[in-house]
């Protein structure tokens, strides 16, 4: 699935870029109406966000201009307050719209429901780090040519945006919020999912669950007092096992 992100805003454009890819996007971009036009006849993108506000031809008529040859879901992105704008853009025919400032889950939230309304369904992009493949739609991983091993939807969650931020370390007040969000988590149920999530990896890898030692991780590291980070690991984490 492409998304055409359409602001002047570059800072903006790219946050919508980084949260649509999260979600399997393949994402082009445009900062004004005329380029947005002419991305938008090249690429034919499955859902184009775009700004009301922009240089040389406002999102209004890039809205219309679409919508006279297309019925690609559009998602408007205004300012908050100015209902004007909210009206005379859905009566040209954008599908939904939000409001700046907004969260990146209420941006996807939005984005999915007017890629259903459409008939078009956004499938989540299968992750790698090192010899580590996650596959958000089947709940699966696998290391190199190993059997798979099933993950629950929250350490496919919690593992998914790990692997996103490979490298990096997320402290656990980002992670408890990314997986559980209102639902509401806390510090034990992160450990636990955590401990869970290891042993899912160790038997990814074909390690005994003996072998598992949470000091000297395969691929998710504690780090005290802040939080946790994957790591890349040997190409055959099994092999520097005894």
């Amino acid at each position: 699935m492409k998304a055409l992100i359409v602001d002047d805003d570059r800072v903006l454009a790219d946050v919508v870029a980084f949260t649509l890819r999260r979600e399997g996007f393949q994402v082009l971009h445009a900062y004004d109406g005329q380029a947005a036009l002419q991305c938008w006849s090249e690429a034919q993108p499955d859902l184009i966000v775009l700004d009301v506000n922009l240089p040389r031809l406002d999102g209004f008529a890039v809205c219309q201009h679409i919508r006279e040859q297309a019925d690609t879901p559009i998602l408007l992105l205004t300012v908050r307050g100015e209902d004007d704008d909210v009206v005379h853009g859905l009566g040209l025919g954008a599908d939904d719209y939000i409001t700046k400032p907004f969260s990146p889950r209420q941006l996807v939230a939005r984005a999915r429901a007017v890629m259903r309304r459409a008939g078009k369904i956004v499938a989540p992009a299968v992750r790698q780090v090192g010899a580590l493949t996650l596959d958000p739609t089947r709940r699966e991983i696998c290391i190199d040519e190993k059997e798979p091993t099933s993950l629950t939807p929250l350490e496919s969650r919690l593992l998914g945006y790990l692997m996103l931020n490979a490298g990096h370390v997320l402290t656990a007040e980002a992670l408890i919020n990314y997986v559980w969000g209102q639902a509401g988590g806390d510090r034990d149920m992160l450990r636990q999912l955590v401990h869970r999530l290891r042993v899912k990896i160790a038997q990814a890898c074909e390690l005994e669950i003996d072998a598992l030692d949470v000091t000297a991780p395969i691929y998710i590291e504690t780090v005290p007092g802040l939080g946790y980070g994957l790591t890349v690991s040997p190409t055959n984490p099994s092999a520097s096992r005894p």
